[in-house]
């Protein structure tokens, strides 16, 4: 038999372990991609439901049967484009060329525009070496109780800067599906912020053992907070803390349907969520956060083209 064996406990690849600055988390890498498509989107986690879809995997010992797996549930209202964001390379880094808007009153008002530069002298840069979309969510035509749109910037895929260029002056003022990003059998990579659950002690939050009972009259604490020398508690000493409300990126998740409300399953509406109202995305698996958060989506980074896609066969109503 092998060895029973665990995790680190505390691990360093997940410091700090402090609350999220905001719900809107940054997405600071992009997939590689030679169409010009949009390479991410952003919906809003609406619960979890169950699924069951015919195995064909011939690897698999469940071939041929009929396998009940759990997912998640994302509203997905379509996003409005309004600007783009042009970068440069330099000896420092990739560097902020600047914002570049249309001049329409109308898109102003969505956006709620302050400042920023005319499409027309975006022809003028000669050293762009990426741009990106700017876009921002509909929250008003969901049940969240959200008014105040988040406002997002989406990565764009394309091998020419002056196609990627051309292709997002063509979405400029316009509405931007789901289905127009992603398809069904995809994998995606999924950015969002967790549960807060607050202040809590070492063994909730690092999962340490309990001490017994005749150790030092205390359980639930840490045992040694270090060596002898360097005669310091180090920072990465387990202590209580908060935990949950953190960023997290959670790789290749698989897109098993995308659809319209009117086939959910969803009578008087979700649980502590509402009615969807828009289109869909269910996500094989679980994703961070409660419901009614933010979920940011890209393309997954390390599955560029890997497709699966799930013959679905029974779909329940969401909880």
């Amino acid at each position: 038999m092998p060895k029973a064996s665990h995790s680190r406990r505390g691990s360093l690849a997940f410091r700090p372990r402090k609350r999220a600055s905001t719900f809107n988390g940054r997405i600071r890498n992009w997939p590689e991609c030679k169409r010009p498509v949009l390479l991410g989107f952003a919906g809003y986690k609406a619960g979890m439901l169950r699924f069951f879809y015919n195995e064909e995997d011939p690897n698999s010992p469940n071939k041929g049967k009929e396998v009940s797996c759990a997912g998640t549930l994302v509203e997905v209202p379509p996003l409005f484009v309004y600007g783009i964001r042009a970068y440069r390379n330099t000896l420092y880094g990739r560097k902020l060329i600047g914002d570049f808007f249309m001049k329409d009153a109308s898109v102003n008002k969505i956006a709620k525009i302050k400042g920023g530069r005319p499409v027309e002298e975006l022809g003028n840069e000669k050293d762009i070496s990426d741009v990106h979309a700017l876009a921002i969510t509909s929250p008003k035509s969901t049940t969240t109780g959200k008014k105040s749109p988040e406002r997002i910037e989406l990565g764009v895929g394309g091998d020419d800067v002056k196609k990627k260029i051309e292709y997002v002056k063509g979405l400029l003022g316009k509405e931007v599906q789901a289905s127009d990003v992603f398809e069904k059998g995809a994998y995606v990579d999924v950015i969002s912020v967790t549960k807060g659950k607050g202040w809590q002690g070492v063994v909730k939050r690092f999962g340490i053992s309990i001490q017994r009972r005749k150790a030092t009259g205390k359980r639930r604490h840490v045992g040694n907070l270090g060596s002898w020398h360097p005669a310091i508690v180090e920072y990465t000493a387990l202590h209580a803390g908060q935990m949950g409300l953190h960023k997290r990126t959670i790789l290749n998740n698989l897109i098993v349907d995308i659809g319209d409300a009117s086939k959910l399953k969803q009578d008087g509406g979700l649980l502590s969520y509402g009615v969807v109202r828009n289109k869909y995305m269910i996500l094989k698996g679980s994703v961070p956060g409660p419901k009614k958060r933010l979920i940011k989506m890209r393309l997954a980074l390390r599955k560029p083209e890997s497709k699966k896609e799930m013959k679905v066969a029974y779909l329940s109503r969401a909880i």
